[in-house]
């Protein structure tokens, strides 16, 4: 047993509590999986940040989600397993060490790929540390046992193993196709990593001459420097203005080459000129169209998006410096008749903010097609993959229904290189988990795996994968929960499903938790353009983890955008300080407890009743809530009992008997004060795991720490509904007085006369029984409860459920003013009976909902006619 330290700094300190608190709990290795054989495992593996930076407000949204998910299973008894880990980021790293480079003068190309590579690694290795800096701020509770590393040598293993399966089946090919190409960074870009902007551009308006016979035909294009590329038109089949010319030919203006007039139905006739220019090596809509009429591709770009030598005279200019002459030239020969100005979104490469250009590349690629199949039809059976909420299972569906081949291959050095080699003098192709034995003739494929590649294998790489005997995999995967961003539910949850479905038999995590962006208080994505990013260390830095978790995790609901209010942020932080303050006071007043002291047998008070059912309560809603992911109304429950009913009423309450020298009265008061609060904070701690964690040290306890600790449970001899009735009259009682008070500036230290007209002799009971708690908190001169009052004429009034309550304020009120007063309160009730009037009336509701539902609707409709009677016959006495 620990015994507690009851003394606690006076002021909340965010900064000193959370100081060392972290590696006391990595110390501990309270975080790490255990493998033990009687508990059940619960896993989740960490969405792996790129080794590129500082992490984001989004990182620590949700990792915070994350990390209450895991300390609440932990607390529940489960063997939890939280893996850590970090993504190489290929295209990202690459940028960042090369810009690096350059600073120091330094050319890649001259230092070498090993070289190269050395210094990658140097990177990865200087900025993992700052990435566990930033996870030890936020307070996550990994295991850091079991960190991998998308390149670690475990992983490259199952990459390797991958590729090289599926190579064999037939599902990875190498061929030409449309890509992504950034000519800054000279790669391949997948789709997530193009960022979409608008720009002020142009459609230039062209007529191509039609071979052997008068007439044009026009077209219009957003990129002229493509059409030295063209190798057809298309038109609609069904187009009765063109039909005629299909399978005719026009001439390409400036390079006077024949092209061929196709019938397609991709064309929509309604669009500009119902006339398409194909270039099948600069659009991927015409590469597609190119295949189906088996048109030519000519190439008129180099990687570094210079024209090269099929652009004739515009050979070695920059492709934008070549649009302006073309422009000029073909004004000048009159083909070009108007240029239209035209907003437009333009791919940027998210790395280097180049433009994206639609490039014809020889490539690798996944055939995609029977992956998707398999993973669609999972979706249709009992071992589906559930997302939260049940709505975005329908972009994913989307996504795989419509999705194309996957180009895998990256022009970088950074990553996993390609198992792919080539003979140097046949060219044959061989691919395999090493390199050819004779290697000396082979020359290995120079270009690296898409990132996603790798971090497809995710949840099953880091277990062990391809070891089917691995300890871990076979414990912990498949795993429960994977928390993720809907903005990358087609470029990563989709491709760990397919992955895994392909090369283990089993979906990768049994739920996908969805949330959605962190935007400004506007409500406008973050971004540096706009210099409205937020570093989460700054929010920690002022106001302490505790509160910009409790933020993040509490304010939206699943797959909603979260805005960013630094006031939000502040009032959690009063929060833990209404929390720190409020167990000063208990501690203060716990003598010398000690946890084997606690005793909850003795005789209870309304109030010590109440608070031990609410706590009931808050214990079944809370973890009912976390179980559904409904962070947020769990955290309202929390915060409700917390606030409301355990500071401003429970502790106000306890001061009574702790304040008296009934012995036994104060020993229960100090056990219920330090079962509560320890309770609390154990329901709390996966929200704020710094200040509960201090507050529980200080606690009567037993255990080293708090995330060792037992989750609450619902004790049934603690539930008393009748206690909870008699505490929320108490309460509207002490409210009204209080009210009437303020409403005629009369201050609480002035004593008043109170006046109480009960229903019936059981209210008159239970109200005397609690007399000392009126007396307290209403400060009366004077208290009579009866059933049989004879109310004053001038007195200000209040009706609460079963009472009637009468302030005699002669001198301080004016009638007129009080009639209108309880004119509007009559409104109030007037409203209330017609709403749950119209409710019930409702024949559908009265038949769908619950019983318990519909009878506390009647209940509530029995009480509102009541008040609304009382202060009807209040009015019209004051006005007699």
């Amino acid at each position: 047993m620990d015994q507690q330290d009851l003394s606690m700094p006076t002021k909340y300190d965010p900064a000193a509590i959370e100081k060392d608190r972290y590696q006391y709990w990595v110390d501990g290795k309270f975080f790490e999986a255990t493998g033990d054989k009687e508990k059940e495992p619960y896993t989740i593996v960490i969405p792996p940040p790129n080794v590129t930076g500082k992490l984001h407000l989004g990182h620590a949204w949700d990792t915070t989600l994350q990390d209450i998910l895991s300390r609440v299973k932990r607390m529940q008894g489960y063997d939890v397993l939280w893996l850590p880990g970090m993504d190489h980021a290929g295209i990202a790293t690459q940028a960042k060490v090369d810009a690096k480079l350059r600073e120091e003068g330094i050319n890649r190309h001259d230092l070498g790929r090993e070289k190269f590579l050395e210094k990658s690694w140097e990177w990865k290795h200087e900025y993992a540390k700052f990435i566990r800096a930033q996870w030890e701020k936020l307070g996550l509770g990994l295991d850091y046992s079991r960190e991998r590393f998308t390149l670690d040598e475990g992983l490259s293993k199952a990459v390797k193993e991958v590729f090289v399966k599926l190579y064999e089946k037939g599902l990875i090919y190498r061929g030409e196709y449309i890509i992504n190409w950034d000519p800054a960074t000279q790669t391949a870009l997948s789709d997530i990593e193009v960022e979409y902007k608008d720009v002020q551009g142009a459609f230039y308006h062209m007529r191509y001459p039609l071979k052997g016979e008068e007439g044009s035909i026009e077209i219009a294009t957003t990129r002229p420097e493509t059409m030295l590329g063209d190798t057809a038109i298309a038109v609609h089949p069904e187009d009765d203005r063109y039909k005629h010319l299909i399978g005719k030919k026009a001439i390409l203006p400036i390079v006077g080459r024949e092209i061929e007039i196709v019938g397609d139905d991709y064309v929509d006739m309604e669009f500009g000129s119902g006339a398409v220019k194909i270039t099948p090596a600069h659009d991927p809509n015409d590469f597609e169209i190119g295949n189906r009429h088996n048109l030519e591709r000519i190439l008129v770009m180099n990687e570094d998006g210079t024209m090269n030598d099929n652009a004739g005279k515009y050979q070695g200019m920059d492709r934008f410096e070549c649009r302006k002459q073309i422009v000029k030239d073909l004004q000048e020969s009159g083909v070009l008749f108007e240029i239209e100005e035209h907003m437009h979104s333009v791919g940027h490469s998210e790395r280097s903010g180049a433009v994206v250009e639609p490039y014809l590349s020889t490539q690798w690629f996944v055939d995609m097609k029977p992956l998707a199949e398999a993973s669609v039809d999972l979706q249709k059976g009992d071992d589906r993959v559930a997302f939260v909420p049940e709505r975005f299972e329908k972009p994913y569906l989307h996504w795989m229904e419509n999705t194309r081949d996957w180009c895998i291959s990256r022009q970088l050095w950074w990553g996993h290189r390609i198992p792919a080699w080539y003979h140097k003098e046949t060219g044959e192709v061989y691919v395999g988990k090493e390199a050819p034995a004779d290697e000396e003739n082979w020359k290995q494929e120079e270009d690296v795996l898409d990132t996603w590649f790798s971090s497809a294998l995710w949840p099953f790489s880091t277990m062990g994968w391809p070891d089917e005997d691995s300890e871990d995999y076979k414990r912990y995967f498949p795993t429960n929960v994977l928390v993720t961003g809907y903005d990358i539910i087609g470029f990563w949850v989709s491709r760990m499903i397919f992955q895994s479905l392909e090369f283990t038999g089993k979906r990768p995590f049994d739920d996908v938790l969805i949330h959605g962006l962190v935007r400004d208080a506007d409500g406008r994505k973050m971004s540096k353009s706009l210099g409205n990013g937020v570093d989460p260390m700054d929010v920690i830095e002022k106001y302490g983890a505790d509160s910009l978790r409790y933020f993040l995790s509490t304010g939206s609901s699943p797959g909603q955008d979260l805005r960013f209010h630094w006031e939000k942020v502040e009032s959690t932080w009063n929060f833990a300080n209404k929390i720190w303050n409020a167990s000063r006071f208990a501690l203060m007043n716990m003598g010398d407890l000690t946890f084997e002291d606690i005793d909850l047998s003795g005789k209870k008070s309304v109030a010590d009743q109440w608070i031990l059912t609410r706590l009931n309560q808050t214990i079944e809603q809370v973890t009912t809530n976390i179980d559904k992911y409904e962070f947020g109304e769990a955290g309202r429950h929390l915060y409700n009992f917390i606030w409301d009913d355990f500071c401003d009423w429970y502790i106000e309450m306890a001061k009574l008997p702790l304040y008296g020298e009934d012995e036994a009265r104060i020993h229960t008061t100090r056990s219920i004060l330090a079962y509560t609060l320890d309770q609390t904070m154990r329901m709390l701690h996966p929200f704020m795991p710094f200040i509960t964690e201090e507050i529980w040290q200080h606690l009567p306890h037993q255990g080293e720490s708090i995330t060792q600790a037992s989750w609450p449970v619902v004790r049934d001899d603690f539930h008393n509904e009748e206690a909870v009735a008699e505490m929320e009259r108490l309460v509207s009682i002490i409210r009204s007085v209080r009210n009437i008070r303020s409403e005629v500036d009369t201050p609480m230290s002035k004593e008043i006369q109170l006046m109480i007209q009960a229903k019936d002799q059981a209210v008159v009971d239970e109200l005397e029984k609690n007399r000392a708690y009126l007396e307290r908190f209403c400060n009366p001169s004077e208290l009579e409860i009866s059933t049989d009052l004879q109310a004053p004429e001038k007195a200000m009034s209040a009706v609460v459920t079963g009472a009637e309550l009468y302030l005699p304020l002669a001198g301080l009120i004016n009638i007129e003013d009080e009639i209108k007063r309880l004119e509007n309160e009559w409104k109030k009730w007037d409203q209330e009976v017609t709403r749950v009037q119209k409710k019930l009336s409702n024949e559908g509701f009265v038949k769908k909902a619950p019983e318990q539902v519909v009878e506390e609707e009647r209940k509530k409709e029995t009480d509102y006619l009541d008040k609304r009677t009382k202060v009807e016959a209040r009015i019209k006495e004051l006005k007699a």
